[in-house]
Parts: C-alpha cells; sequence; structure tokens
C-alpha cells in the first residue's frame, strides 16, 4: 500500500557519506568516536551526577570500547548518530552529543547529550547542541528534532531553552531510573524555527 507522502529525508541520507566532523567555531569539534577515548568514556561514567540522569553505568574501559564500536557501527544503520565532543585545540574529550531514534522518512530523531565532570560549566552541552541542531535541520533536512530531560534536571532544561528547544509538555512517569521513574520534559525544534 503506497504512502500518501513522500519521505522527508530518503534511505542513504547519512550513510551515504562518512560521518562529518563538525566544528562549533568556538573551541569545540564534534566527531567521530575512537577507540581511544574509551578511557575517558569509562571514567566520565563514574561521576555520580551522570548516574543521577542517566541509565547507563560503564563497568569498565573494555565495556566503554563496546560502546564506541556500537556507536561507529551506528551511522552506517541511520538509526544513531553520536559524535564525541573534544577540545579544537586539545582534542580532549568533554562529552558527547547524539541524534537517536532517527526516522528518516519522518524527518525526525531525538536529540541527547552528557557533558565529562571535567569539562561542566563551560558551556559544552549547549554549544554542541547548537552545532547538532544547526547541522541536523539546516544541513541534512530533518523537519523536527526532540529532547527529553527528566523534569528535575534543571541544568538539561536550561540546555533546551538556551538552544531554542521549545517545551512542549511533560511525559508522565516515561523513564526509568535506578531511583525510580521520572516525569520527562519533551522539548522541540522543527525546521524554520
Amino acid at each position: 500500500m503506497p504512502f500518501l507522502s513522500s519521505a522527508v529525508l530518503p534511505a542513504g541520507t547519512l550513510a551515504q557519506s562518512p560521518q562529518p566532523t563538525l566544528p562549533t567555531g568556538d573551541g569545540l569539534v564534534l566527531r567521530p568516536w575512537r577507540t581511544e577515548d574509551a578511557p575517558l568514556v569509562h571514567k566520565a561514567f563514574q561521576d555520580p551526577l551522570l548516574h543521577q540522569w542517566h541509565i547507563r553505568r560503564s563497568e569498565s574501559e573494555s565495556e566503554a570500547r563496546g560502546w564506541i564500536d556500537g556507536w561507529l557501527k551506528a551511522w552506517a544503520g541511520e538509526d544513531n548518530a553520536q559524535w564525541a565532543v573534544t577540545d579544537v585545540t586539545t582534542d580532549r574529550l568533554l562529552g558527547r552529543v547524539a541524534l537517536r531514534s532517527i526516522v528518516l522518512a519522518d524527518g525526525c530523531a531525538e536529540l541527547a547529550y552528557w557533558t565529562a565532570p571535567w569539562a561542566r560549566g563551560q558551556g559544552v552541552a549547549p554549544r554542541a547542541t547548537a552545532m547538532l541542531t544547526r547541522w541536523a535541520l539546516d544541513e541534512i533536512g530533518f523537519h523536527r528534532l526532540e529532547l527529553l530531560h527528566a523534569v528535575r534536571n534543571e541544568a538539561s532544561c536550561r540546555v533546551a531553552t538556551k538552544t531554542g528547544f521549545a517545551l512542549e509538555g511533560t511525559k508522565r512517569r516515561a523513564l526509568l531510573h535506578p531511583d525510580g521513574w521520572h516525569d520527562m520534559h519533551l522539548h522541540a525544534r522543527v525546521r524554520g524555527d
């Protein structure tokens, strides 16, 4: 049965080219992950604040290498795209930014991020989020990006607001964390905002 509208983005939109490196122009670079990032990924995931707002933890550098391997392979599958956020001068890992739950036909994805504990307070998350948003909406042609965070995660709410993601509502008891069910704010940007 044919669809009444055509795909917003055709299959192959991402995978037809290597994953790009995206400089922010203000001291950060979004680049594909490298195996040698594993020790700092593992170190970042020992942080209690990451445990509070994320549902994963890293037991070892080997496990972090496995994550990175999966992140690198996901580009070809076009359902998930992950970037390391690094310092443009030193290449030190400062965080991660990603497009998850990509549905090319609908032109939609969820934007996600975390900041390493040693990089907090430097505007890493908003700068990386702004860059990835511009790239996804303006260069690739996504129609809608969503951003979800726990209602109690005020820092994430500030990132969403600062980068132009409008608050659309609250998804009640939407994500299970170690301390129980969390209500999640749903923010979004659409092309042309």
